[in-house]
């Protein structure tokens, strides 16, 4: 490449760099901002209601239906199910990572569509409802009564109505969850007056059927000579609940009508009763929003927040918003602190070239170049569709010491011409890239190949690689850009060799000249441990040697992960407090935990809900905590973090007998669902009853919790809740007159309650519930108070033909891929990873589980269990593609072995500091071990090219490699100590992303130090083997060599 003209054009060479800046700036305005790429697997949600239902009726009756229909859809990974005792059926459907989320959530309604016809004409009623969101939350708020004014009910339906339209229309949210009912007109019936009317709750439907309808009744005066034309309008559905207790039954034999209020009372209430919530120890209604998959997160979250600050200040006296968990938050403080990181790591790496070159000139070359790679990598991520998100910006971060590098190469190169004698700048700077322009380019090569094959991996790990390492790979590549056009064009026409005259020796002299005698001596020194190293040859080999075994035993000790969970400002409590429960006593156990834990100083807002869990779902034993911790900034240091307020929490609420809490945090990576910690079931894979397989789910947990790696396991499936077995005596049915359908329609109706009829008010259309009153409904003993009418229009008690027997079963039941299954979550123990925790589970499933039994993971769970050991397999194909282009390079077969022998050294040094500083092996340090090869490698061949031009010259193989590893040192040196001052910031990272910031920043370093100094000695020995080995076998001699290049 002739590099001369870029030289003598250097208004040429300044138009390509302020080019790269132009389009770098115009992408970077266009960039979206979020949390990590779009990894999570696109998610369908199909659900279903039906009134009064117990769990296991919903799951023969509509979810084996559905998922029968669903399985096998395209590009379906897996499938988990739920039903509960509320009458809630939802399916979860899972697709492989890349499926379009739009086809996906086609395809499941196609199923679905094929299935409804033998779904229960309740359910139909309702319908059965397909949505694509991802399974995670991207924002919780509330609204809570400050004064108490306003009740839940209220506060719920004011959301529904006020705000939640609007925020629908964000683009980006997929579905709101209130933890609250809707309105309805509940109509509670009085079965007694009902049995003297001989009436029952299908007549009264019957009456809403025909008297709370909308009708079209046509016009007068139409197709006429009228003069005048008059609409006619039916009064339509009733709205108030006086309307409705209005309506008539029936005309009585006085001559009196029958009205629904004299058989029933009409409120206007909520839909259910199911959950109670507060926040801060108010009345509140929590709104919870799921994204859509695909869509950008920050952007969204920051509609909602936009939105909701507007709207705050229309709301009703008294009654405030409170945000309690936001994506959003997190993001933004990782951001600032990457920033911050990533503007220390500048001044850091200017500081250290300007210490190396001692010249203002040589440091603002260098300096320029960092600034415009970097700035240049943001119109590639445009182009190629990333965004800015952690792990972009971590690999700018990093890209900091590896850009200047070139930089620093091409103005040493000068730097050196005018030390032996070179007056021109413009020579000197001709003849430096002459010899230099092949290095760089043979290094960045090197330094890109490293991360082509991994962006092509898939998965969830495929995606962290790709974002990371074409990020990288770009800003390495603007970088040699740079040094073969601007740099060396900046070098001619601002740099000077130093003056013959006299120099006023200053601070500035005194310290280079300071700087140069120690440099001088450790080059001496550095000459005699070479020569040291060159004469006992065997001591490189038993290095070699040393660290691969050392490198193996880490890689297979050192703890795994992921990624680090880190302090997102939410934390959750999961309740369950004891099977059977109502919801006034688990409020109440709630209550308990809530005086427990109100005045931590780190807690911001909490919500409190009772009648619901994170990880349990809807039921009147379970209840949960969502706390809104304070900003980082205002509780620094370790007793404020997260970990610590779990701790405490734990040993608060530890004299609480009445329930069982597990506390824990959102999930790092969005889309795996609630929980940081691990995620499986347990299956039921040859039909047995749900008692047997609980027993073995039990059996399973108690042996997890006896691990060490494992701190807290549990799960909120349990058989002991208290339920009455109904049993209907056809016989004395049929001699009564009345049929058992009809039994269970009256009990349904009086016990269950059924969706009537709708009524619209307050823009919206609302549910009309019928229900006997809760007085008549409180035990068995209200079965007499209960009618049916047989066919001679009799009345007759149910307790006639129902026997209640008591029995114990579940509040829920789940299925995973079609199989029962019972989920278990919990959290690995301090000082262990989550890797350890997946390890355990496998352990102790292959000892305690019975044949018939299976178990599988869930979640973020099941992608790292699933991505297993991908380090070794990415080392190999960056370590044979790095030996490929070097033999191309170098057109030989052995000597790039020099360069690849040096890698494990640097390997092995990051797993070193990696132990030391207590981290675990997870996707942050397992790509700055990528890095780090091409690091090492790119370093290797400033030596390895040096080496071999002084062997192509006639050097012998010894002094080719003395001479080179002479020169090279400073150049090495600069760009080593540039990298690792660069990434001292996030090596001692505190406060927001630290975990990932360490686990990056100390892999990195580790392996630049220990795989530096390593290399600095062992490569010239493995140079001088393996040119020997090469010259022997190839037949080549330096002479040949010489001759053959000078023909080329």
């Amino acid at each position: 490449m002739n590099v001369q003209r870029f030289i003598d054009r250097p208004i040429l060479s300044i138009v390509i760099s302020a080019t790269i800046l132009l389009i770098g700036f115009i992408g970077l305005s266009s960039l979206p901002v979020e949390q990590y790429p779009d990894i999570a697997p696109p998610t369908v949600m199909v659900s279903a209601s039906y009134t009064g239902a117990n769990a296991e009726t919903i799951q023969k009756s509509v979810i084996v239906l559905l998922e029968e229909s669903i399985n096998g859809v395209e590009n379906m990974t897996y499938m988990t199910s739920e039903a509960t005792n509320t009458g809630d059926a939802t399916i979860n459907v899972y697709f492989k990572q890349g499926t379009d989320p739009d086809m996906a959530a086609v395809n499941v309604q196609n199923r679905v569509s094929k299935a409804t016809g033998l779904l229960p004409s309740e359910v139909t009623q309702i319908g059965v409802t397909t949505i694509k969101r991802q399974n995670s939350l991207l924002k919780i708020f509330g609204l809570y009564s400050e004064d108490d004014k306003y009740d839940q009910t209220f506060l719920n339906n004011y959301m529904k109505i006020n705000i939640q339209p609007a925020l629908l229309r964000i683009a980006g949210i997929s579905e709101i969850v209130n933890m609250g009912a809707d309105y309805s007109m509940r109509i509670w019936l009085n079965p007694e007056v009902m049995a003297q009317y001989k009436l029952i709750p299908s007549d009264i439907e019957k009456v809403l059927e025909e008297q709370n309808l909308e009708a079209a009744t046509g016009s007068l005066g139409e197709n006429s000579k009228n003069v005048h034309q008059y609409t006619m309008k039916y009064k339509g559905r009733l709205e108030k609940p006086e309307e409705f207790g209005n309506m008539v039954i029936r005309s009585l034999p006085n001559g009196e009508v029958l009205r629904l209020k004299d058989v029933a009372t009409i409120k206007l209430g909520a839909q259910n009763y199911v959950i109670n919530g507060q926040i801060d120890g108010h009345p509140a209604a929590t709104c919870m929003i799921f994204q859509t998959a695909g869509s950008n997160a920050n952007e969204v979250v920051g509609e909602i927040n936009d939105y909701l600050e507007t709207i705050e200040k229309e709301l009703p006296k008294g009654v405030k918003i409170a945000h309690l968990m936001s994506t959003k938050d997190f993001l933004d403080a990782s951001i600032h602190e990457i920033i911050k990181t990533l503007i220390e790591a500048i001044i850091l790496v200017v500081l250290i070239t300007y210490v190396f070159l001692q010249n203002l000139r040589s440091t603002l070359i260098s300096s320029v170049a960092i600034i415009i790679s970097l700035v240049g990598t943001f119109a590639f991520l445009a182009i190629a569709g990333f965004s800015i998100n952690l792990l972009t910006l971590f690999a700018l971060v990093l890209a900091i010491g590896v850009v200047v590098d070139d930089a620093i190469i091409v103005v040493e190169a000068v730097q050196a011409k005018f030390d032996i004698g070179y007056k021109s700048s413009y020579l000197a700077s001709v003849d430096a890239m002459r010899e230099i322009t092949s290095a760089i380019l043979t290094c960045t090569l090197v330094f890109m190949a490293v991360f082509i094959p991994v962006a092509f991996m898939g998965g969830t790990s495929g995606t962290f690689y790709t974002q990371f390492g074409v990020t990288m790979a770009v800003a390495v590549g603007i970088s040699a850009v740079n040094a073969l056009t601007l740099s060396p064009a900046l070098c001619s026409l601002i740099m000077r060799p130093k003056s013959d005259g006299k120099v006023r020796k200053g601070f500035s002299e005194r310290f280079r000249m300071a700087f140069e005698t120690s440099f001088g001596h450790l080059q001496a020194r550095y000459k005699t441990g070479i020569m040291f190293f060159i004469k006992h040859r065997w001591l490189s080999w038993a290095s070699l040697g040393s660290f691969v075994i050392l490198l193996t035993v880490l890689m297979n000790t050192t703890k795994t992960g992921l990624v680090p969970q880190e302090d997102v400002g939410t934390a959750y409590i999961d309740v369950i407090t004891a099977p059977g429960n109502s919801i006034e006593e688990t409020g109440r156990v709630m209550d308990k935990i809530e005086e427990q834990i109100k005045d931590l100083p780190q807690i911001e807002h909490y919500s409190k809900i009772a009648g619901s869990g994170m990880t349990s779902d809807k039921g009147s034993s379970y209840g949960m905590f969502i706390l809104k911790l304070r900003h980082w900034d205002e509780r620094p240091g370790e007793e404020n973090s997260v970990e610590t307020l779990t701790n405490t929490i734990y040993q608060r609420i530890g004299d609480i007998n009445d329930a069982q809490a597990l506390v824990f945090t959102p999930p790092m990576i969005p889309g795996y669902g609630q929980s940081s910690g691990f995620e499986c079931y347990i299956q039921d894979k040859k039909g047995g009853s749900l008692n047997d397989l609980y027993e073995v789910c039990q059996k399973f947990i108690t042996e997890l919790r006896k691990r060490p790696e494992v701190a807290a396991a549990q799960t909120a499936f349990n058989i002991n809740f208290p339920q009455y077995l109904v049993d209907v005596d056809a016989a004395k049915c049929k001699k009564t007159g009345v049929s058992p359908n009809d039994v269970l329609d009256a009990m349904g109706g009086y016990y269950g309650g059924s969706y009537a009829s709708n009524f619209n008010r307050f823009t919206k259309l609302y549910r009309v519930m019928i229900q006997a009153d809760p007085k008549y409904r409180l035990n068995k003993e209200s079965l007499k108070n209960i009618f049916v009418r047989t066919e001679n229009g009799d009345m007759a008690p149910l307790n006639q033909f129902v026997t209640l027997t008591k029995v114990y079963g579940a509040e829920s039941v789940a299925r995973f891929n079609l199989f029962s299954s019972i989920s278990v979550n919990g959290s690995a123990a301090d000082g262990y990873s989550s890797g350890d925790a997946i390890k355990a589970i496998r352990e102790v499933a292959a000892e305690v589980l019975p044949s018939g039994y299976g178990y599988d993971f869930g979640g973020i769970t099941r992608e790292e269990a699933g991505t297993g050991n991908n380090t070794i397999i990415v080392f190999s194909i960056c370590i044979v593609l790095i030996y490929l282009v070097l033999c191309g390079l170098y057109e030989s077969l052995f000597v790039p072995f020099a360069v690849i022998l040096s890698v494990p050294f640097g390997l092995a040094g990051s797993f070193i500091f990696a132990r030391i500083m207590g981290l675990e092996n997870n996707i942050y340090l397992q790509t700055g071990l990528i890095m780090l090869i091409g690091l090492l490698s790119k370093t290797a061949i400033l030596l390895t090219e040096y080496a071999t031009e002084r062997r192509r010259l006639g050097l012998s193989l010894t002094w080719s490699a003395l001479t080179a590893a002479m020169v090279r040192l400073r150049p090495i040196l600069m760009t080593v100590f540039s990298m690792i001052f660069g990434l001292l910031p996030l090596m001692f990272a505190t406060g927001v992303g630290a975990k990932g910031n360490s686990s990056l920043g100390s892999g990195v370093v580790g392996g630049m130090i220990i795989g530096t100094l390593a290399l600095l000695f062992v490569v010239p020995v493995f140079f001088i083997a393996f040119q020997w080995i090469e010259e022997k076998v190839m037949g080549r001699k330096p002479k040949e060599i010489q001759v053959m290049h000078q023909k080329n």
